[in-house]
C-alpha cells in the first residue's frame, strides 16, 4: 500500500479519537517506559500487524514492537501475540485505534481463509469485491489478500466493469461494450456483467473486445454451459460468478469450468475478533 496513503489514514483515525483537546483521561500520568502484550482471546487468522504499528509509531516514533507471531498465522486463543514498548502516554492513546484496526482486518482475513479452504484443489480464484467500508477499502481488500483471496477492482478508475444499471443506461450489452472500449486506455480490461441467456448471447457478440463476463445470480445448474459457450467463442476470456455466493455453492461452483467466484461476504460477513491489549 502507497506509505503515503496509509498514513494519511491512520493519521485521520488518530485525529477522530483526539480532536483538539487530546486524551483527557491519560494527560496527568507521568511520562516513563512501559510494555504491554497483544493477547489473542479466540481462534483467528492474524492480519493487520504494518497497521498496527504505524498507529504507534506516527504518534511516537519511539514505540517499538516484538512479535511472537506473523501476519497471516493461525492464532489461537490465549496466545500472546507480541509486545509493544513505549512512553506509557503512548500505550494508552494508540491502543483502541491500533487494536480496532488489528480486530477488524483479523476478522476479515479469518472470514476469508474458510472460503479459500473450501476452494483447495481447485484451479478457481476468490476475488473480494467493492462492497467496503468507505475510507476503509484498501485496508479491508488487503485483509482479504491476506486471507488468500485476489483483489478484484480497487475502485471505479483501473478497470470497466458494465452492470446491469450500465447496460441499461447505453440501451444494451452491445452498445455499451462497443462505447467504452472505443473510449478507455488500450491497457484497461472490460469485465461485463450477464444476468440471463440473452445477454449472453449480446457479449459473445462483441466478446473480441471483452475480457472477463461476470455471471450474476446465475442458477448454478446453468453455469457450465454458460462459461463453455463464452469459453468457445473466445479462449481467453475469463469467467467470474457472483451473487448470493454461499459455503454450499462454493462447493458446487468450484468443479465448473469458471475462473473466478466473487462475493462481498469475506468482507460484510466478517465479524470482529477478540484481541486485548494489557499493560505489564
Amino acid at each position: 500500500m502507497n506509505k503515503i496513503y496509509l498514513e494519511k489514514a491512520i493519521l485521520s483515525f488518530l485525529e477522530e479519537d483526539l480532536a483538539l483537546s487530546g486524551d483527557l483521561t491519560t494527560a496527568s500520568i507521568e511520562d516513563r517506559k512501559s510494555a504491554a502484550e497483544v493477547i489473542a482471546k479466540e481462534d483467528f487468522i492474524l492480519c493487520g500487524i504494518p497497521f498496527f504499528e504505524t498507529v504507534f509509531r506516527l504518534y511516537d516514533n519511539n514505540t517499538t514492537f516484538e512479535w511472537k507471531k506473523r501476519e497471516g498465522e493461525e492464532i489461537s486463543g490465549g496466545e500472546v501475540i507480541g509486545k509493544v514498548y513505549g512512553n506509557i502516554k503512548t500505550l494508552l492513546t494508540c491502543e483502541r485505534t491500533a487494536l480496532n484496526i488489528l480486530q477488524k482486518l483479523s476478522g476479515i482475513a479469518t472470514e476469508t481463509r474458510k472460503y479459500i479452504n473450501l476452494l483447495k484443489g481447485s484451479k478457481v480464484k476468490l476475488l473480494d469485491t467493492r462492497k467496503t467500508t468507505p475510507g476503509l477499502r484498501h485496508f479491508e481488500k488487503y485483509a482479504t489478500k491476506i486471507g488468500g483471496a485476489c483483489n478484484h477492482r480497487m475502485g471505479l478508475y483501473d478497470a470497466v466493469m458494465i452492470k446491469d444499471n450500465h447496460i441499461k443506461a447505453f440501451g444494451g450489452v452491445i452498445p455499451a461494450v462497443k462505447s467504452v472500449a472505443s473510449s478507455i486506455p488500450v491497457t484497461t480490461k472490460i469485465e461485463v456483467e450477464v444476468e440471463n441467456e440473452k445477454q449472453l448471447e449480446e457479449v459473445i457478440q462483441v466478446i473480441e473486445l471483452v475480457d472477463i463476463v461476470m455471471l450474476d445470480n446465475w442458477d448454478i445448474d446453468k453455469v457450465e454451459n454458460a462459461a463453455l459457450k463464452l469459453k468457445s467463442a473466445k479462449s481467453s476470456i475469463k469467467v467470474e460468478v457472483s451473487g448470493n455466493i454461499t459455503i454450499e455453492k462454493i462447493r458446487e461452483l468450484k468443479e465448473k469450468p469458471i475462473d473466478f467466484i466473487s462475493t462481498s461476504k469475506v468482507i460484510t460477513g466478517a465479524r470482529w475478533i477478540d484481541i486485548s491489549m494489557e499493560i505489564l
